[in-house]
C-alpha cells in the first residue's frame, strides 16, 4: 500500500528534529551558509568550466554553458534547504539536485539525483512539442523528479514527475525563493512562501547537492542549509562518495 509522509506532520516535527540535532551536537541547530558571497568555497566543479560559475556583486552567477553541474563538497541526508534564484533570459533552464551523485557518467551531462526544476516562465512556449503546441505549464513551477535512474512517488503526478498544484514562480529578472524540506526520502517544496509540491519514497536518500548549468544565465543568492538528524539509510540508498 502506498504511504506518504503528511506535510503537516513533517512541519510539526521540525522543531523536535532541530532540538534532537542540538542535543546530539551540544550546539544549536541553525542554518549554515552554503555560499559566502565572495568565492566558490564549499563547491566542486564536476563537468563545466572555470568560466561557468563566478561571483558578481555578492551573487553566484552561472553562465549556463557548458551544460553540467557543480556539487557540494559534502553529502547531505535530512535537511531544509533555502535557495533564491532568478533567470536572466526568457525560457531559461536550471535546477538544484539533491541526494545526487557527485560524478556524471560518460555520454551524459547531468548526474543521477532528485531534481528540483527551475525554469523561466516562457520555457514551455519556446520549447514546444513536436506538433508545435506549447508544453504543459506544470514544467515551470518547481517540478520534482528523479533523474538518471533515481525513483520517486510523485504527490501530483505528471507521468513519473510531480508538478506543483499552484503556479508560484516569477519570470525573467525576478527573484524566486525555494524552501526544500528533505527527510527520509520525502521532499516537500515551498515556492515563494507556499508549499505546493512533493514526492516520497525516493530510492536515494543521501547524496550531494548540485547546481545546474543548462544553457542560460541564472543567478543564485542566500543558499542556506539546516541539517537534521540522520535516519535509517542503507548503502544502496546513499550516493557513492567522490574523493576530493
Amino acid at each position: 500500500m502506498k504511504t506518504t509522509f503528511p506535510l503537516a506532520l513533517l512541519l510539526a516535527l521540525l522543531p523536535v528534529l532541530a532540538t534532537a540535532q542540538s542535543a546530539s551536537t551540544n550546539a544549536p541547530a541553525v542554518f549554515r551558509e552554503l555560499f559566502n558571497g565572495k568565492d566558490l568555497t564549499g563547491w566542486v566543479d564536476v563537468n563545466t568550466s572555470k568560466e561557468t560559475w563566478t561571483v558578481r556583486d555578492g551573487l553566484l552567477v552561472c553562465s549556463g554553458r557548458p551544460i553540467g553541474v557543480m556539487r557540494s563538497e559534502k553529502q547531505y541526508e535530512n535537511f531544509i534547504l533555502h535557495i533564491e534564484w532568478r533567470h536572466m533570459q526568457a525560457g531559461g533552464n536550471s535546477g538544484v539536485f539533491i541526494w545526487s551523485e557527485g560524478a556524471v557518467p560518460p555520454g551524459r551531462n547531468l548526474p543521477k539525483g532528485m531534481e528540483v526544476q527551475m525554469l523561466e516562465l516562457h520555457w514551455p512556449v519556446l520549447n514546444p512539442e513536436k506538433d508545435g503546441k506549447p508544453r504543459p505549464l506544470g514544467y515551470v513551477s518547481g517540478e520534482l523528479f528523479g533523474a538518471g535512474g533515481l525513483k520517486t512517488t510523485p504527490d501530483n503526478p505528471r507521468g513519473s514527475r510531480s508538478q506543483s498544484v499552484e503556479m508560484r514562480c516569477k519570470g525573467k529578472g525576478e527573484w524566486n525563493t525555494y524552501d526544500v524540506v528533505a527527510v527520509d526520502g520525502v521532499v516537500k517544496l515551498s515556492i515563494n512562501g507556499k508549499f505546493v509540491n512533493g514526492v516520497s519514497q525516493a530510492s536515494v536518500k543521501k547524496g550531494y547537492l548540485c547546481l545546474e548549468s543548462e544553457g542560460s544565465e541564472i543567478h543564485f543568492r542566500n543558499l542556506r542549509i539546516l541539517e537534521l538528524p540522520p535516519g535509517v539509510t542503507t548503502p544502496e540508498q546513499t550516493a557513492p562518495e567522490v574523493k576530493q
